[in-house]
């Protein structure tokens, strides 16, 4: 019996290959146990991958990996054999039906190429910052799946621009955990350097005033704007020098002050001074924005006045003060009399002249 047992242990062994341990001094084969989910770096799955205590057989490749990133299934029923027409025998499977198999990756999102490439291409050929470039690749730009073993950094390794056309070329190069060669990756398109502008919204005419919901922010290429983009917030409530129609970016030139004296239009003229504060309706001759100089035609004495415009149809006078005296008493709303000029008299007993006042009456 013991020779029969020893034969059939042997016979089991070589059949399954799996660790054998010593519990209480007696050697106990472990059964290969399946796994319900394994990952996988290579291109291959082994038996180790998807067997616990495959032995000697752990090495044995017996399925291709799925793509990179991607996971897969394999009917426990089928393994099984695969695993049989290894010598692989007496699996405990737990019931599992299907195991399924990662293939594990690294991912480089297509945000962070075309981050990197216009890091390679800032201030290239005349361009400006890399937050400012807009990138027109000339494949679809996704995100891309590499072996796990390349781990190192996107280093660019050369950049070509060309500004005449805008076309761009740069290639780069990732290490990997072996030393071996890097990966090269290059990537080619456009590129055009943007600015945020003030967009119209809808068709306005000369002279409208822009409201908030009149104006959005998009970027747009700094060749066709230039320097003179409007800001958004500055552009709310200034007035249009030209129609545009929605879609155009705002330039600076096309904006100005809105007027708040329309000519033509009845105003409020404000006649102020110290003790004094007067209003008057008058008729604007000219348009004007605060601060303007503008003349005004004083409807109650029908004379042409100019004054500074103070605020919506309201024109300031300004009214001279007049000068008090010496002596004079402020209270008096009365002039004083003027003082009669000094006369010469020449002494007939003397060569002095004296200045002589007359006797006030």
């Amino acid at each position: 019996m013991m020779t029969l047992r020893r034969i059939f242990l042997a016979a089991l062994f070589a059949a399954a290959p799996a660790a054998v341990r010593a519990e209480n001094g007696i050697d106990v084969i472990a059964a290969p146990v399946l796994r319900a989910s394994v990952a996988v770096s290579g291109e291959v799955v082994r038996i180790g991958d998807v067997i616990d205590n495959a032995g000697t057989s752990a090495l044995i490749a017996i399925y291709r990996a799925p793509d990179l990133g991607t996971t897969g299934s394999l009917p426990t029923a089928q393994l099984l054999a695969v695993l049989r027409s290894h010598q692989v025998i007496g699996v405990d499977t737990g019931n599992i039906r299907e195991i399924s198999v990662t293939r594990v990756a690294r991912t480089l999102e297509g945000k962070e190429i075309e981050l990197q490439v216009a890091r390679a291409l800032e201030h290239r050929g005349g361009l400006g910052d890399a937050a400012n470039l807009s990138l027109t690749f000339d494949r679809d730009l996704q995100d891309l799946q590499l072996d796990a073993s390349n781990s190192g950094t996107l280093q660019a390794v050369s950049s070509r621009y060309d500004p005449r056309g805008g076309r761009f070329d740069v290639s780069f190069q990732i290490g990997n955990d072996a030393n071996t060669t890097p990966l090269s990756l290059r990537f080619t398109g456009t590129a055009v350097e943007t600015v945020e502008a003030a967009v119209l919204t809808r068709d306005v005419e000369h002279n409208d005033v822009l409201k908030a919901s009149d104006v959005t922010v998009e970027r747009r290429p700094k060749a066709g704007i230039g320097s003179d983009a409007a800001a958004r917030d500055r552009a709310v409530g200034m007035q249009m020098r030209k129609a545009l129609r929605a879609g155009q970016a705002l330039r600076t030139a096309d904006l100005a002050r809105p007027d708040l004296v329309q000519r033509d239009e009845t105003v409020t003229l404000i006649y102020e001074s110290p003790g004094l504060y007067l209003t008057v309706r008058g008729k604007a001759l000219e348009n004007g924005t605060e601060g303007d100089v503008v003349n005004v035609l004083n409807l109650q004495s029908k004379r042409t006045v100019s004054g500074v415009v103070v605020g919506r149809g309201q024109v300031s006078i300004s009214v001279a003060t007049p000068r008090l005296r010496a002596g004079s008493d402020a209270t008096s709303s009365m002039p004083s009399p003027e003082p009669a000029a000094p006369v010469s008299v020449t002494n007939s007993n003397s060569q002095v002249s004296s200045q002589v006042s007359p006797k006030a009456e």
